[in-house]
């Protein structure tokens, strides 16, 4: 079952709270270099229609002040986890733009949005104005938008999948490129929808 699938993945991920695992919160505590995250190994999974559980409850203030709500949106969503300290979300940065561009032109119905975690607002909003982020990002407020994600993003970067009734159908823990995701997003929602852009 594939949901035994994204429980050992994220046991691998996990398994980064040892304080032998140099990826390890302590680990990067005690390198003094400030990283403060649990890296992912670029596990992919999905997930089986019967499988998926409810649908999320994601929405919030953005980084840039407006907001973001889930609800209503048919398309599929890319959600992204991710903060402008972490140095593998750099690293993916221009791969998800990638995706973006690809999807858009392909899939005009799904819509990315990112969670920022463990910023301000003008922190995350810096990074995403110098990089040209083109989809909006949740603010942090304290983790509340990550707790709408109900546990599967234990590792910094995490990208999701949703299908069109928002369930998780697809996860990646750790930096993603854009061929896998696109590939992901053509799995699970394999017409073009119509609504729900962004």
């Amino acid at each position: 079952m594939l949901l035994a699938v994204l429980g050992l993945a994220g046991t691998g991920a996990l398994a980064g709270c040892g304080t032998t695992n140099p990826d390890s919160v302590a680990a990067q505590a005690q390198g003094g270099d400030q990283k403060g995250y649990v890296a992912g190994d670029g596990t992919v999974a999905q997930i089986a229609q019967a499988d998926r559980g409810k649908p999320l409850q994601l929405s919030g203030a953005t980084i840039d002040g407006a907001t973001w709500s889930l609800a209503g949106r048919t398309g599929g969503v890319v959600v992204n986890v991710w903060g402008s300290w972490c140095p593998p979300c750099i690293q993916e940065t221009p791969d998800l733009k990638k995706a973006y561009t690809r999807l858009r032109a392909a899939r005009p119905g799904v819509a990315f949005v990112g969670v920022d975690i463990k910023e301000s607002a003008a922190s995350a909003q810096s990074f995403v104005v110098k990089n040209r982020i083109p989809y909006p990002s949740l603010a942090y407020e304290g983790g509340k938008s990550l707790l709408a994600l109900h546990g599967m993003a234990p590792a910094t970067p995490t990208t999701l999948v949703l299908d069109q009734q928002g369930r998780i159908a697809a996860r990646v823990l750790g930096p993603v490129d854009a061929t896998t995701l696109v590939g992901l997003v053509q799995d699970v929602i394999p017409s073009t929808p119509a609504a729900g852009t962004r």
